[in-house]
């Protein structure tokens, strides 16, 4: 019971922190967080007079800040002052739109008021001002701009969908603004007999439909960049094996006694009766493992397309061993411990084959290289 106590005791404190949100946020001078605080909770409970209380208080005062914000920046010649005055007139739509939705508000508040009229018209005027102000970063000519002026574009078309020309303008500003990086996966050596097509095909998988780290930066095959008659490329991402080994088979073989003592090994008859006679087993255990190790190191190096200049060359190592243990053994198998007798049931098995290992040690190369892509083109 003390217990149930206790807890009730912590929660009470939180409870009423939590009722008390809008008039904290009141106090601070947040009157549009009041607002909000103050309506979702009389949305929860319709009758609560401190809510109600906060509600009468703040929402005045947060419509004359948001009409008063919004006047101030349309009388001045600040750049995207329709844009910015339209967010204050869509914090008043807000509060109207969550008071009516509330009853309990809606007691305290019975007229609120809103700008709907007002943000159709600034929506216009705040698509034009991220046009104009886009098609001056655009005619810049530089990757740099050409990202301001993209989502510039983008601004304008989420204010008024299909404006203008701006999704014309925006693909148009999309591809200056693209790093275009130009991958170049050598072929393994063909003396080797093995395919790294696995490997290639999912790092290209990769970088074409799962790279998220940088959306201004695109890849392409050498194939791609004819295809598309690509008018120049900025870099080359170039990756090869610079070495590897698949199938280096090693092959040991140990023995050794093992015992066991307190075994029972029989009985004998006594005055008393027959007794248990427990004494130590011994055997000679052969065990035989063959390990079959395959790795590799491959280079990744990215170079500058005009310059020719190294931008970054990193390594990564890839390996896996593979292995076989079995065995025998000659003497009383209860010296053996579990696991010995499990591998004196093993016969020799092969190895996976040779392309089935390059695969599996270009693996950990995979999960290194992907982390590698992402941390060199985020900065981009």
């Amino acid at each position: 019971m003390r217990q149930y106590i206790y807890v009730f005791a912590l929660i009470i404190p939180i409870v009423l922190s939590n009722c008390s949100s809008g008039k904290k946020a009141y106090e601070k001078g947040d009157y549009y967080s009041a607002v909000l605080k103050a309506v979702n909770r009389l949305r929860q409970n319709p009758s609560h007079k401190k809510s109600k209380e906060a509600l009468k208080r703040s929402y005045p005062l947060a419509l004359q800040t948001a009409e008063q914000n919004a006047n101030t920046v349309l009388s001045s010649n600040a750049q995207f002052k329709y844009k910015n005055a339209l967010g204050h007139y869509q914090q008043i739509n807000t509060m109207y739109n969550e008071i009516r939705a509330s009853p309990g508000a809606l007691s305290v508040i019975s007229n609120p008021k809103n700008y709907f009229a007002q943000v159709s018209t600034l929506k216009q005027q705040a698509a034009e001002e991220s046009y104009e102000e886009a098609l001056i970063l655009l005619a810049r000519d530089t990757r740099e701009d050409a990202k301001g002026a993209y989502l510039l574009f983008r601004e304008a078309n989420s204010f008024v969908p299909n404006y203008k020309d701006v999704r014309d303008k925006m693909d148009e500003a999309k591809f200056m603004a693209t790093l275009k990086v130009v991958v170049e996966q050598i072929p393994v050596p063909s003396r080797y007999n093995l395919s790294g097509n696995f490997f290639q095909d999912k790092i290209e998988e990769y970088l074409h439909t799962q790279f998220r780290s940088n959306e201004f930066v695109q890849f392409y095959t050498p194939r791609e960049v004819k295809a598309n008659n690509l008018p120049f490329v900025d870099q080359y991402l170039r990756l090869q094996f610079d070495d590897f080994v698949v199938g280096e088979t090693h092959t040991e073989r140990s023995t050794e006694k093992v015992s066991r003592d307190s075994v029972k090994t029989g009985t004998v008859s006594t005055r008393a009766g027959e007794k248990d006679v427990y004494s130590t087993v011994s055997a000679t255990l052969v065990i035989n493992r063959k390990e079959v190790r395959s790795r590799g190191l491959l280079s990744m190096r990215v170079t500058d397309a005009d310059s020719k200049a190294v931008l970054t060359h990193r390594k990564f190592n890839g390996e896996f061993i593979w292995f076989s243990q079995w065995g025998n053994f000659n003497g009383d198998e209860r010296a053996l411990t579990e696991d010995q007798f499990k591998i004196c049931q093993q016969q020799e098995i092969l190895p996976p084959d040779p392309q089935t290992l390059f695969i599996e040690f270009t693996r950990p190369i995979y999960d290194q290289l992907v982390p590698a892509v992402n941390d060199f083109y985020r900065r981009y």
